[in-house]
């Protein structure tokens, strides 16, 4: 826990985080899956199914928060180990920290899964326990250039291409068929299970790549150069990824999120590169840094709202605090579809009330 603010944060970060943390915490709160039973069979629920995850070969909006996430926590990292490096900390010393915050990514994207109706349960599919591998790589080829970052990154999705390909695991040598590739095998192997989703552990291989490229952003973004310059490599980049991930789908390798491809981490990526460069942009370079207040207090507790939407949000307290909104709203006679919307933003305004307080307190949850 840290008990004040930061003086050289990235302002455009923590509005982008917080930007990420408000879309999780009003699903967390059921309003999509709310707004799409409203608007079942109309022309509005094309667009509010971007608010969900593509069932298998395509991207829609909703795929593009994990890569965000991670992408985002290469950039905080950057910002770190520059801090630790002005205060000269030694690169040992900075590992420690680093396997310790790997640890405790660990601890708790395991717990976040552990508790299910039927008992205890190991699973690795959670989005913390994937960033605390990628966090540690990102770390440890920190201190390389520039170019063999980039070659580690494009190494790692080679690797996944081959293991998926190449490896010919009976039952499970169909590289992009669900329940049926090597991703499953080995869930099975780590966790004797495979998730229903289409889910797998090891995506924390490929979507490492994020977490660099979050890394070498927030270096770029540390360094001296003009603001306008830095913007305009966020936007080539950008689009170098956003072409090669949709040409890689149409040849071959389909974009799947669920098992992170190729294709997917390049063109999510490449979306993130260029909403990154759109915010530092405005914000920071252009200066327009007013009314942002509603995203960075949630953005700079990332780690505590997340936490408290998985395990005590899911488990309770929305269920509890809609009960709660929904029989005070029927005293008042509101048709069915108004509670349906009003009740999820009712526990939102709770749970960013949260965040608001330890805010005005100073008091941001770190590990």
């Amino acid at each position: 826990m840290q008990s004040k603010l930061q003086p050289d944060r990235l302002l455009s970060l923590d509005v982008m985080r917080g930007i990420i943390m408000v879309l999780l915490v009003l699903e967390s709160c059921r309003l999509y899956d709310n707004i799409l039973e409203i608007t079942e069979g109309s022309t509005l629920q094309f667009f509010f199914i971007q608010f969900t995850h593509h069932p298998w070969n395509g991207l829609r909006f909703w795929d593009l928060i994990q890569p965000a996430f991670m992408f985002m926590a290469g950039t905080a990292l950057a910002y770190s180990l520059h801090r630790q490096q002005l205060a000269g900390w030694t690169w040992q010393r900075s590992l420690r920290k680093t396997l310790k915050r790997s640890w405790w990514l660990f601890f708790w994207g395991v717990l976040d899964y552990a508790v299910r109706p039927g008992g205890l349960s190991f699973e690795l599919w959670d989005v913390l326990t994937q960033l605390s591998f990628t966090t540690l790589v990102a770390f440890l080829i920190f201190r390389w250039t520039a170019g063999a970052q980039i070659a580690a990154s494009v190494g790692l999705l080679l690797l996944t291409e081959i293991l998926y390909r190449f490896t010919g695991v009976p039952g499970f040598d169909q590289p992009f068929t669900d329940q049926q590739n090597f991703g499953n095998w080995m869930d099975l192997v780590l966790m004797n299970k495979i998730n229903k989703g289409g889910w797998v552990a090891i995506n924390c291989l490929p979507t490492a790549a994020h977490t660099i490229w979050g890394a070498l952003a927030g270096k770029l973004l540390l360094s001296d150069k003009p603001g306008i310059q830095k913007t305009r490599v966020f936007l080539i980049s950008g689009a170098v990824a956003l072409v090669s991930g949709y040409v890689l789908d149409w040849s071959v390798t389909p974009i799947i999120k669920r098992i992170a491809t190729t294709s997917f981490v390049l063109a999510s990526g490449g979306w993130v590169l260029w909403t990154l460069a759109l915010l530092y942009w405005w914000i920071d370079v252009k200066g327009h840094a007013k009314h942002l207040t509603f995203f960075i207090v949630v953005g700079m507790n990332s780690l505590f709202i997340y936490l408290f939407i998985e395990i005590v949000g899911g488990r309770w307290f929305t269920g509890y605090a809609s009960a709660i909104s929904t029989g005070v709203l029927q005293i008042f006679s509101l048709p069915a579809t108004a509670i349906a919307v009003v009740t999820p933003l009712f526990v939102f305004s709770l749970e960013w009330g949260m965040c608001w307080f330890l805010y005005k307190k100073g008091i941001f949850f770190k590990i």
